[in-house]
C-alpha cells in the first residue's frame, strides 16, 4: 500500500503563541471537529512530549476509537500526534504554526496515513480521507472565528 500525504495550510489574525496555546488546549479537538461527527473524550492529558489523547469520534452510529501520542512538541513551531490505535494502519499529523507577523500566523497540517488493513476498517479510514478537505475547510472557518473574535474583543 502506498503512503497518502495531505497537506493544508491557512493564516489567522492572531500571534503565534495564542494560536498554539488554541491548539494545545484540550477542547481544541472537539471545537474543531464538524458536524454531525460528535467526539467523546476518555483521556486528553495536557500537551507535552509523549502526551496521550483518548477519544471516540462517532460517525453517525458507527463509534472509532483513537489514541493518539504528541511527539515534537514545540511550544514556538508546532506539535506531531501519531495514532496508536484508530482505523488506519498508520496516521501522523504534523501541525506546524509560523508567524508571519505580530498579529498574523499561517497554520500548516500535513497528514500521512494508509488505510486500515480490515476490510470494515479500510472503509471507514477511506471515508475519512476522503473527508479530509471538508475537515481541513471547516477547521480553518473554525480557527480564524474563534481567535479573530479574541483579539477583537479581547
Amino acid at each position: 500500500m502506498t503512503m497518502r500525504i495531505l497537506e493544508h495550510q491557512f493564516e489567522v489574525e492572531a500571534p503565534l503563541k495564542q494560536v498554539m496555546a488554541f491548539h494545545q488546549d484540550g477542547r481544541a479537538l472537539r471545537r474543531l471537529t464538524p458536524p454531525p461527527v460528535f467526539v467523546q473524550f476518555h483521556m486528553v492529558q495536557p500537551m507535552k512530549e509523549g502526551s496521550v489523547a483518548d477519544f471516540t469520534m462517532w460517525l453517525g452510529p458507527i463509534p472509532v476509537r483513537w489514541i493518539a501520542v504528541h511527539r515534537d512538541v514545540d511550544p514556538e513551531k508546532g506539535f506531531t500526534d501519531s495514532m496508536m490505535k484508530g482505523p488506519f494502519e498508520a496516521w501522523v499529523h504534523q501541525h506546524r504554526f509560523e508567524a508571519l507577523g505580530p498579529n498574523l500566523t499561517r497554520i500548516i497540517d500535513t497528514v500521512q496515513s494508509l488505510p486500515g488493513a480490515h476490510p470494515f476498517w479500510g472503509l471507514i479510514s477511506k471515508l475519512m480521507w476522503n473527508n479530509l478537505s471538508y475537515l481541513f475547510a471547516y477547521r480553518s472557518w473554525r480557527t480564524r472565528r474563534m481567535l479573530q473574535k479574541r483579539m477583537k474583543y479581547g
